[in-house]
């Protein structure tokens, strides 16, 4: 038995010695010659489009930020009250924290317009390679923390501890509050909020963020009489950590 292990030490020693796993860096804009027309990015990563005295704003969040914002939600690993992330929770052995979701902060600032309206549940994302992600909902996000994280029980229902609908109505509550509003913009208002999406695949290198339809104009019926559909882009570098700790892009 031994000697038929003998000739497949290299290739077993080949193999251990190639394994690795994937790394995705936090998203940043690509510039502004690349955004196209009506977009400027800052130095804090928001690319924003301005349409006269109407500015639309978008900014990756980093979960260390989100975990800063929700600091005491976020201390309790993968049961962490905040929504938007894991937590301190870590990989075994990696010591690195998942990412539970995608998350942009949206903002409006309206001088322009008597009334604007974004629709959050229409954004969604187109990937380099094919991929597409549409933003999340409360209502989906709801579904997912009661019938995943909670057990596959509904906040009240049999099986569902006191503890746990705790957890979620405090999860909810930074929901209601952060998400971006689902609410017209009337002039001299500005709104903000978080726009949710599934974690990226790890493959994911560069992504465009659509807002399709942002109604700017409305007619004396009170329907939408002009749109403006806006695009911005971003990217990340992505690549592969060998045991060594050493690092490789993919675009190398």
């Amino acid at each position: 038995m031994t000697r038929w292990l003998i000739p497949l030490l290299p290739a077993l020693l080949l193999l251990a010695g190639c394994s690795y796993r994937y790394y995705a860096d936090p998203l940043t804009p690509l510039n502004e010659a690349e955004q196209g027309e009506n977009k400027s990015v800052a130095d804090d990563g928001t690319v924003t489009h301005t349409q006269g005295r109407l500015e639309v704003g978008l900014r990756p969040m980093t979960d260390e930020e989100l975990n800063r914002q929700f600091s005491s939600f976020s201390m309790d690993g993968a049961d962490s009250r905040n929504p938007y992330t894991f937590g301190n929770s870590t990989y075994f052995r990696t010591g690195e924290t998942p990412q539970r979701f995608t998350v942009f902060r949206a903002t409006i600032s309206n001088y322009q317009y008597p009334k604007v309206y974004l629709d959050p549940e229409r954004v969604y994302i187109t990937t380099s390679n094919g991929r597409k992600y549409y933003a999340l909902t409360r209502e989906q996000l709801w579904i997912y923390y009661h019938r995943y994280v909670g057990g596959g029980h509904g906040g009240g229902d049999p099986g569902m501890s006191g503890n746990a609908h705790h957890v979620w109505k405090e999860r909810d509550g930074i929901l209601r509050s952060t998400m971006f509003p689902d609410l017209p913009v009337f002039s001299a208002q500005e709104a903000e909020g978080y726009l949710v999406f599934r974690p990226l695949a790890p493959d994911v290198e560069e992504l465009t963020v659509h807002i399709p339809g942002l109604v700017v104009r409305y007619d004396f019926r009170g329907d939408p009489a002009e749109m403006v559909d806006i695009a911005m882009r971003f990217e990340r570098e992505i690549g592969r950590v060998y045991p060594d700790g050493s690092r490789v892009a993919t675009s190398e």
